[in-house]
């Protein structure tokens, strides 16, 4: 385990992901998500963990790891055509990842995800948290319009819009 990785979870304040993300800011992702869905068949899912604990930690858990867990945990695979999405945020490593559930990940290129995710960890990096989601909500939503179009006279909205603060 990585001394220095370690400290920064361990170090990491509850406190630093309110501040990161108020309540106006949750307000937000909400309303981009809302939107960003009348575009397209696909479903969004927000997440945002401050950091991982000691049991995660020693055991090596990657933010890819976690971001799978959490796609799990969401039940953000159960939907009707297999096309949710979680965008994940670890902040102690400014980490972004997104899991795409099969119906989506057949038609998406990994690249594309990897381009949104590092789009947004460059905002992060600047502080600009509301920046950065509103971006990864706006991407996901661009490669689900292409990839999962809204089927006529469908509106469904299958999952909640409202982010997700993990371990408060």
């Amino acid at each position: 385990m990585q001394l220095k990785r370690l400290i920064r979870h361990l170090s990491f304040a509850p406190w630093r992901v309110r501040q990161a993300f108020p309540h106006a800011t949750l307000q937000a992702i909400t309303q981009a998500i809302r939107a960003a869905e009348q575009q397209h068949g696909g479903e969004i899912r927000f997440a945002v963990e401050g950091a991982l604990d000691l049991p995660e930690l020693w055991r090596g858990l990657t933010p890819r790891a976690r971001a799978i867990e959490v796609f799990s945990h969401l039940h953000v695979w159960d939907t009707e055509h297999n096309d949710g999405v979680l965008i994940y945020l670890l902040l102690a490593e400014r980490d972004v990842e997104i899991v795409a559930d099969r119906g989506i990940h057949q038609h998406v290129d990994a690249a594309a995800w990897e381009q949104v995710c590092r789009s947004m960890e460059a905002l992060l990096r600047q502080g600009q948290y509301q920046a950065a989601a509103l971006q990864g909500v706006a991407g996901v939503s661009a490669l689900l319009a292409r990839h999962a179009p809204l089927k006529a006279g469908e509106k469904r909205n299958e999952l909640p819009d409202w982010p997700v603060v993990l371990r408060l």
